[in-house]
């Protein structure tokens, strides 16, 4: 890994910003590919889906709804290893999720005036679970699960062919979306499967959804962008990340260890540690080489490594580290520090943070509780990860009688005058006692013809 050597500059959070590495991923690029693929399955349905699984998945699926009959085989033939490790995190996953539910509200302002606060949740989801180069039935259970918590009624799934498996969803996938209760899969891949999940295929069919969610290469990254206004989506979930904030103190086999699983995912994987200790630095370097000889996913992990997006940087002390960190505003953030909860206090940004040495990344990624769809590219500054409360929608119950709206009539219709909207004022005005009514008619008369001039 290179080494990006900040000590003894003044740098804002404007200028760490413009320092922190970064991929060179161009989403204008992506964005037009992703177009052109959402429109094409928007003119013809299947038969655009089944084409694009040819071309980018090299194999043409015989069909693009799974049959229940197979998502149930998939669920016989998990190995009980898997099975085991999948139920324990989806049993997790749900205890945490629950938590996220806020409660109902209700506030009195005053006799006879009241506003309820509630949560409903969107009517139908599509899950997306990424294909490439691993198979991630654990996305399945971080995407399914909160939908569940939430109340989702209709979830639909969509993952890419597998040409190994005659043009199906891996068997994985399916085992796990069996396990969660989901029997609605589809055999869709990348920005095309997007598009079919936000605009409906009708001669599949599939029927839009209202939310779509889960990770995915740039294009799928693009796609999600080009649709929300469409639908919700959770974040532009991106290649992932790992910064870790360390001191001296830190066990540099740890460090090392923790920055090479998320290598090995993809070669645009960023992997960065931050650091006041120089010596410290030379450890992780020393052992990153030994762990790589070692991992059966050198190649893209060795890629990812020594590419642009991944660095050790050297800093003057623990608060430049964070600083650091929040300007990047990393998907996974590790702490490995003398005082990690000290640690934790001045940290801001960030999808996910593990704290002290046994909260790996990995442990996130599978059974920790948390969920693993989580912010990218710096976008962790203003999005979250996914959770129930990605499915939910606040919505406010307003519940007025006679005396709470009397209380602010005369406010209601100074503001609609000032505002030169008299109709405002009339429509609270028409409510109101005879004598009530007929000042607040001719108030709000007085404000129309006002307005005429």
């Amino acid at each position: 890994m290179r080494t990006l050597d900040l000590r003894r500059q003044r740098l804002g959070a404007d200028d760490l910003r413009r320092v922190v590495p970064r991929a060179e991923l161009d989403i204008s690029a992506a964005s037009t590919s992703a177009a052109a693929l959402i429109a094409d399955v928007r003119e013809r349905g299947s038969r655009a889906l089944l084409d694009q699984a040819e071309r980018f998945d090299h194999v043409r699926p015989t069909s693009l709804r799974v049959p229940v009959r197979d998502i149930d085989a998939a669920v016989r033939a998990l190995p009980p290893r898997v099975r085991t490790a999948l139920e324990h995190a989806i049993a997790r996953v749900r205890e945490v999720s629950a938590a996220q539910v806020p409660p109902a509200a209700s506030t009195t302002l005053g006799d006879g005036a009241v506003v309820q606060q509630r949560w409903q949740p969107v009517a139908r989801a599509g899950l997306y679970v990424p294909g490439g180069k691993a198979v991630y039935p654990s996305s399945v259970v971080m995407n399914a699960v909160p939908a569940q918590v939430a109340g989702v009624d209709s979830v639909a799934l969509a993952s890419p062919a597998q040409r190994e498996f005659g043009g199906s969803v891996h068997p994985l996938i399916l085992g796990a979306a069996g396990l969660v209760g989901i029997d609605e899969v589809y055999t869709l891949g990348g920005a095309g499967a997007i598009g079919a999940l936000a605009y409906g295929v009708p001669d599949i069919p599939l029927r839009a959804v209202d939310i779509v969610t889960g990770p995915g290469n740039i294009y799928v990254a693009a796609a999600k962008r080009l649709v929300r206004g469409v639908v919700g989506i959770d974040a532009e979930a991106g290649t992932t990340e790992i910064l870790v904030v360390a001191d001296a103190s830190a066990d540099p086999r740890l460090v090392a260890a923790d920055l090479l699983s998320q290598a090995e995912h993809d070669e645009a994987a960023a992997s960065l540690l931050v650091t006041d200790s120089e010596e410290l630095a030379k450890a992780v370097q020393k052992e990153l080489g030994e762990l790589l000889a070692e991992t059966p996913n050198r190649d893209r992990a060795s890629v990812a490594l020594e590419g642009q997006q991944s660095a050790i940087v050297l800093v003057d002390d623990e608060l430049t580290a964070v600083r650091f960190s929040d300007a990047y505003a990393p998907e996974h953030l590790e702490v490995h520090t003398a005082d990690p909860d000290a640690t934790l206090r001045q940290l801001t940004h960030a999808g996910a943070i593990f704290l002290g040495s046994h909260s790996p990344v990995s442990l996130g990624d599978y059974l920790a509780g948390s969920n693993h769809v989580l912010p990218t590219g710096g976008s962790a500054r203003y999005s979250s990860g996914l959770g129930a409360y990605t499915f939910l929608r606040p919505q406010q119950v307003i519940r007025y009688d006679e005396t709470g709206l009397g209380a602010v009539a005369q406010d209601v219709i100074a503001l609609a005058e000032a505002e030169r909207l008299p109709a405002h004022g009339a429509a609270v005005a028409a409510r109101q006692s005879t004598g009530t009514a007929s000042a607040g008619t001719a108030s709000a008369g007085s404000a129309s013809t006002g307005t005429a001039h």
